[in-house]
Order: structure tokens, then C-alpha cells, then sequence
């Protein structure tokens, strides 16, 4: 009765992670296709998956048609088929053809996924996205824009984007699974592909995906997110106008936010940054840079976007994601520095 039980609740436990699987939102799902990288490897997924379960079904019904057609009566041995050149041919030839029918569009997407051509073309209007990875944030710089952001990936719909990918520490991988992925940021090489983010699945997941880290790389791993903001091209157009025209530090408006700013100066400017500068070299991205921080919808990339988690994150980063190079980089604060601080930061936008 014990083993009975046992077995029950294995099964039980197997037919719901089986169908939790299927489940997941269309900002962060495989299943929920939202650009032209993520339909071409969605269709592999499921012409993988239709030959497993024609296979399966196939080898089941013979199976089941042995068992029952040629058991064992008495002393009787069935008739024996070894050396049937016939059978032979046939279960060899059809895994063949299956490899075959699998192999053709698989490898006709990898080398159009591979194609990055147009990144490369210095002539080329294509949009080229840097993106750098570290312990445990993204950056991305839009070299041909002259443009640095942090933590939200900001890019337009219905056009391809392409990536140069690197890591400045230790070996991670950019994945957004609603649109396509993933690949390696290493230290010593830079990785290249591109995707494209459809407008229509866009709109429906609400304009933004998630990214997120795809490669162990340390305590923090599962929280190295990332926010993609997918909208039109005009939109667009207009974001980088406003990113354009911050050419110097964005001046407090509030008395509180003043003092925020003298702390910031005095605390934090030496690795974060507030202007999205392009003349930044790989070794001074020590921290994220804060231009639009205040147009962001998450803190560190995790948190809700509100005051009380800003002074949270600055109070103990170590305590939401361990391993981070932010913690005891700063004196503690007071509860007003804290106010002032976040008061400044929350400020920093460049979408009225």
C-alpha cells in the first residue's frame, strides 16, 4: 500500500510539472513566440517534437502488436527474421529520411540566423547594439547613436537588430525567450547575431520582455535579469532624440532632491555615470549608468520601481543579490541621505 501511494504521488507530480511547463507569460515564454528568431526556432522545436511522437507512436503500436500477435504458446518458437534484408533496408533508410526532414530547415535557419552581415557594413543603416555583461547587470551601447544604457534594453519593432556581445568578467549569456537566443558573452572573443521584435507581439505582452542571464555565473545568476523595451519606430526615434539631448548631468528640480544630487556627486559618480556619453571604454563600465534611471520599471533589474525599493537596494544591495560589486563600495547613509538619494535618482528621465 505504501508503494502504491508512492507511485501515485510520483505521478501525480510528474503530470503537473508536465503541464506547469506549458505555462508561461507572453513577456518571458518559448512557447509564445514574439519575433522572426523566436517563430523559426519555435517551428523547429515543434517539427523536432511532431517526429519524437510519431516515432514513439509507431515504435509503441508494433510493440504492443508483438506482445500480442506472437507470444510465447507453450514450446513454440515464432518464425525468425534475422538477416531480412527487407526489414533491414526499412529501419534504416526511415531514421535516415527523419534526419533528413529535421536536418534541412535547421540548417537553413542557422545560417540565416548567422548572418550579420548588415551589422557589420559600416555603410549599412542597420541598428547595432553592444551589449556588455557583468557581475551581475547588462549594459548596452548603441555605438552608431552615440548612446549608453543600462539594465533596459530600449529598441524598435518590425526591423532587425544585431548584437555584439561580450562579457568584462566571467562567462554569461544574453537570452530574451519571448524573441529568440540564446548566446554566449565571453571575455576573450565578442559573439554576433540578431533579432527581430515583432510589433503586434509586442503591444500584446505589453511592450516589454524579459531578459535574463543564461549562464551560471556566480550567487546572483538566476537574478541577473534585464528589461527589453520593445516599441514602434517612432517612438524610438524619439527616445533617442531625448537621450541625445542629455549632454550634461539632468539639474535637481526639488530642494530635496538637490542634497540627493551633492550625495550622489560625493558617494556614487565615480562608477556610475548620468550622461549616456558613448566615450566610455569597456574598463570604466564599473556600474550601470543612471541617465534614464527614473524611466526604468525595475531597481537593480528585480525590485518595483518605487522610492521605498531605491532606498532598500542602496541601504544593503548584498542582501538582494549576493556577490555584487556595488556592496561596501559607499559609507552607510542616514534615512534622510537615503530620501534625498532616492528623491534625486527617481528624477533622472529623459521621457516627460
Amino acid at each position: 500500500m505504501k508503494r502504491l501511494v508512492k507511485w501515485r504521488f510520483i505521478t501525480l507530480m510528474a503530470v503537473l510539472m508536465l503541464a506547469l511547463s506549458g505555462c508561461g507569460k507572453p513577456y518571458l515564454s518559448t512557447l509564445q513566440p514574439a519575433g522572426e528568431v523566436a517563430d523559426m526556432q519555435y517551428g523547429i522545436m515543434k517539427l523536432s517534437t511532431w517526429i519524437m511522437v510519431v516515432v514513439i507512436l509507431v515504435v509503441a503500436v508494433i510493440f504492443i502488436l508483438v506482445l500480442v500477435r506472437f507470444r510465447r504458446k507453450g514450446n513454440e518458437i515464432p518464425k525468425q527474421v534475422e538477416g531480412n534484408h527487407k526489414l533491414e533496408m526499412i529501419w534504416t533508410v526511415i531514421p535516415i529520411l527523419l534526419l533528413v526532414i529535421l536536418a534541412v530547415p535547421t540548417i537553413a535557419a542557422t545560417f540565416k540566423l548567422a548572418d550579420v552581415s548588415a551589422g557589420e557594413n559600416k555603410n549599412s543603416k542597420a541598428l547595432v547594439v553592444n551589449v556588455r555583461s557583468h557581475l551581475y547587470w547588462w549594459d548596452f551601447e548603441y555605438p552608431g547613436l552615440g548612446i549608453v544604457t543600462s539594465q533596459e534594453l530600449v529598441v524598435p519593432t518590425n526591423e532587425k537588430v544585431y548584437f555584439n556581445l561580450k562579457s568584462m568578467d566571467v562567462k554569461h549569456s544574453f537570452w530574451i525567450p519571448a524573441v529568440g537566443g540564446k548566446m554566449d558573452t565571453n571575455t576573450d572573443n565578442i559573439n554576433k547575431f540578431w533579432l527581430e521584435f515583432d510589433n503586434k507581439k509586442s503591444n500584446e505582452a505589453g511592450n516589454l520582455f524579459y531578459g535574463k542571464c543564461a549562464e551560471l555565473c556566480g550567487p546572483s545568476h538566476a537574478l541577473m535579469d534585464f528589461k527589453v523595451k520593445a516599441m514602434p519606430k517612432s517612438q524610438f526615434d524619439d527616445w533617442v532624440t531625448a537621450m541625445k539631448n542629455v549632454k550634461k548631468a539632468q539639474p535637481a528640480t526639488t530642494d530635496l532632491a538637490k542634497q540627493g544630487q551633492e550625495i550622489f556627486n560625493k558617494s556614487c559618480i565615480g562608477c556610475h555615470a548620468v550622461t549616456p556619453a558613448n566615450n566610455m571604454p569597456d574598463t570604466a563600465r564599473v556600474a550601470p549608468n543612471l541617465t534614464n534611471f527614473g524611466d526604468r520599471s525595475r531597481v537593480a533589474g528585480i525590485l518595483p520601481h518605487t522610492k521605498t525599493e531605491v532606498k532598500n537596494w542602496i541601504r544593503n544591495p548584498e542582501s538582494y543579490k549576493p556577490g555584487n560589486k556595488m556592496s561596501g563600495k559607499y559609507p552607510q547613509m542616514s534615512e534622510e541621505q537615503l530620501n534625498a538619494l532616492a528623491e534625486y535618482l527617481m528624477g533622472l528621465k529623459v521621457q516627460q
